[in-house]
């Protein structure tokens, strides 16, 4: 199998599909991956494909990673291929049988005349499809052409949303994000890590916030509601990571003077990090402000298996994740900042239905899922995926 990813580039897509052609690989399928950019710049960020944990993951697995050496934001017309560019798409695909693409957007590669044919495999994971440029009219193309094969929605509201922009809902399958277990449990010596990292007293609160700096995110709207908070709690702490979330991002430090002013002690800018396991278990609560976009937010994810509790704006799928699990709140920065307050204070009381709610949101049955729909798509085309 080939999967063609727009870029490597920090984001729960990315980490999620990865981990799913790692878990495939363990299974005994072959995958490669194709990359359109191979140095993305977003979010105040230059972020190259070498440096990515996704990639250096892929590849110490044994996965052959390419790109056509794209960097974004580029010069020229995005939809334009070179020459060069459409030879190596075709030599990548022509070993394959099936082709995952992540998200719609590398559509805009595969849909040009003269490559391979291959049942495509969409992977979607957001829930606001006319919010995506040209790539719902990429994908209808495909679907119109006959290679689109299936789409994958990585939550209920991906589904929805898809086939109220017109998408035939026998394409669309829903597999549930899940992560890796092991990885992501309470662990209460990377939590002492951590803190004695940032200076964080043990019984002191912590907040932990994962996103890019994104307009979807709603960044401004998560530091009112830290500022609300730290006021509250004078022994508060206050964690932002990913991308742009760092003194460098100038939009990001605007945000700030304008929602704490100059007092900045007790937050924490930590961009991205490699060891999130350790990060959510150190904090305890693990918070969202999106107000559109999200599907199933592997922030959420993550940070309740690390044990903090969710507290989430309803957005995607949000409020069934964490339904039973945490808390959901208006989109108001003191509703926000008291939900906190709560879920710091009732921790232990939300701890046995997070330890109970484990096997729901495991890699291992979303890998599975995965795996049984590539073994029938490959079953129901056989012929397909070597056609010219």
């Amino acid at each position: 199998m080939l999967s063609v990813y727009d870029g490597f580039f920090s984001g729960g897509a990315r980490i999620v599909h990865s981990d799913v052609v790692l878990g495939l690989m363990e299974g005994g399928q072959h995958h490669r991956v194709l990359s359109i950019h191979g140095e993305v710049h977003r979010e105040a960020t230059r972020q190259r494909m070498e440096d990515d944990a996704c990639y250096r993951s892929l590849t110490a697995t044994g996965v052959g990673v390419t790109s056509l050496g794209r960097v974004l934001p580029a010069s020229g017309d995005p939809a334009i291929f070179t020459g060069p560019e459409l030879a190596e798409t075709a030599r990548a695909m022509a070993g394959a049988d099936v082709i995952l693409s992540l998200k719609e957007q590398p559509l805009a590669l595969l849909n040009q005349a003269g490559l391979p044919r291959r049942p495509v495999v969409v992977c979607l994971h957001r829930s606001d499809p006319e919010n995506q440029g040209s790539s719902l009219a990429d994908l209808k193309a495909a679907i119109a052409d006959g290679t689109v094969a299936a789409c994958v929605c990585c939550a209920e509201s991906t589904r929805a949303a898809y086939e109220a922009a017109g998408i035939p809902s026998d394409l669309l399958h829903v597999i549930p994000n899940g992560v890796d277990l092991l990885r992501f449990r309470p662990d209460p010596a990377r939590r002492l890590a951590l803190r004695t990292d940032l200076g964080i007293e043990h019984p002191a609160p912590v907040v932990v916030y994962a996103a890019r700096y994104d307009a979807m995110k709603n960044v401004p709207l998560f530091l009112r509601a830290a500022a609300a908070w730290l006021r509250r709690t004078p022994n508060g702490h206050v964690l932002m990571c990913g991308a742009g979330m760092t003194a460098a991002n100038p939009a990001l430090d605007a945000d700030i003077a304008a929602a704490l002013g100059p007092d900045r002690r007790r937050l924490h800018l930590l961009g991205v990090r490699r060891d999130m396991e350790t990060v959510y278990a150190g904090a305890d609560v693990v918070a969202l402000t999106s107000t559109w976009g999200e599907a199933a937010p592997l922030c959420l994810i993550e940070g309740m298996m690390c044990g903090a509790v969710p507290v989430t704006t309803d957005v995607g799928d949000s409020a069934a994740i964490v339904a039973g699990r945490g808390i959901v709140t208006a989109p108001d920065p003191d509703t926000i900042a008291a939900a906190w307050t709560a879920a710091v204070t009732d921790r232990a009381a939300y701890a046995p239905a997070l330890a109970a709610s484990r096997e729901l949101f495991s890699r291992t049955r979303m890998i599975a899922s995965y795996a049984a729909l590539m073994d029938r798509l490959h079953t129901a085309v056989p012929t397909a995926g070597r056609t010219p």
